[in-house]
């Protein structure tokens, strides 16, 4: 097994998030500092390109709504603090768009590679656009890659958070294409009395025995 290949892992949704204490453009940041808080932990592959630049811009136009969802935004790549700061006063000039999130400057891929964020038979040098939503308890909810080539959608990170937030507050899944609003999946029932009570329940829109859907009272 080569050294990279190695030193490459991947947590799973359900663990606890690999913790860290690394400088950013904000100064020293260590995963605790986020508790009690939402976070969600993206890298990009390097600072100056194309599409990590819209991607900030675009990250920054949702950091707003995060932080009423009690979530923050930390970005990652392997480049230098200076050269972080470098793009994002370059991002406020060119693009008149500040970026109030901090980016952590990840030369030794310690982070990178506790959170698998590097593959190396992709490539061994540059962090893939990874998406991290780790809850206010420090467990990771969700994980998302994307190609280097393909730019995000902010509104399903936007999306993914409520749904997340929603399934850990309500105990319930959420269907296909959910929207804040939109009717959710309550648990399928774990016996035989327990599916004869629920098609009678007249506050579930039973579809079948083990599929039923009920609006949430906010």
């Amino acid at each position: 097994m080569s050294e990279e290949n190695q030193h490459f892992s991947m947590p799973r949704i359900g663990d606890p998030a690999p913790s860290f204490e690394v400088p950013t453009t904000h100064g020293p940041i260590k995963l605790e500092d986020y508790k009690g808080k939402w976070l969600v932990l993206f890298s990009h592959p390097a600072d100056f390109t194309p599409v990590c630049t819209t991607e900030f811009v675009a990250f920054q136009s949702i950091y707003p709504e995060l932080k009423e969802l009690n979530t923050e935004l930390l970005g990652l790549s392997i480049d230098s603090v200076q050269s972080h700061i470098a793009w994002v006063r370059n991002i406020e000039e060119k693009l008149n768009v500040q970026i109030e999130f901090p980016v952590i400057a990840d030369l030794n891929k310690e982070v990178a590679s506790k959170y698998g964020m590097v593959h190396p038979e992709q490539n061994t040098t540059e962090t893939n656009r990874a998406v991290f939503v780790i809850d206010d308890q420090g467990v990771i909810k969700s994980i998302i890659y994307y190609p280097l080539t393909t730019g995000r959608n902010m509104d399903e990170i936007v999306r993914l958070v409520k749904a997340l937030q929603t399934t850990v507050k309500h105990q319930v899944s959420t269907p296909a294409n959910w929207q804040p609003g939109d009717k959710v999946i309550v648990p399928p029932p774990a016996s035989k009395q327990q599916a004869e009570e629920r098609a009678n329940d007249p506050n579930l829109e039973v579809i079948d025995w083990y599929l039923a859907k009920k609006s949430l009272d906010e």
